[in-house]
């Protein structure tokens, strides 16, 4: 069973960066796709973005695009996310996820695609 840890979440002012981290427990990180959403109080959990388990395609929600860029080093273990000019808006907890189901590039924008979640990490913007 893996597992997932997030770190690096934390106060930042508006234009700002943080780098996200998710590192994965087990030996199946490397066949996974894995993304990131996130969770504002009072809203939905909605998508962030996603990789493919070989780090070949990548995706992203319109909001966060040409801003936010997702990784993983399956070596590692590793996936990261880099959010840059960063917005009040973008205050949530963000969380990373991996799923073992095929065809992740149809599937990549669905909480309900993933198997394993990590707690999420609290990222603040502040204006």
């Amino acid at each position: 069973q893996v597992q997932l840890v997030e770190s690096g979440g934390g106060l930042v002012q508006a234009g700002g960066s943080l780098r996200l981290s998710c590192t994965a427990s087990g030996r199946t990180f490397a066949r996974c796709g894995m993304g990131w959403f996130r969770q504002a109080p009072g809203k939905e959990r909605e998508f962030v973005a996603g990789v493919s388990w070989s780090g070949t395609s990548t995706y992203y929600s319109d909001s966060v695009k040409g801003r936010f860029t997702i990784s993983r080093d399956n070596a590692k273990n590793l996936g990261s996310l880099q959010m840059n000019s960063l917005k009040p808006e973008d205050t949530a907890v963000y969380y990373c996820a991996l799923t073992v189901r095929p065809n992740y590039s149809m599937i990549y924008y669905r909480s309900g695609g993933y198997d394993t979640w990590g707690q999420g990490t609290q990222v603040t913007v502040s204006s």
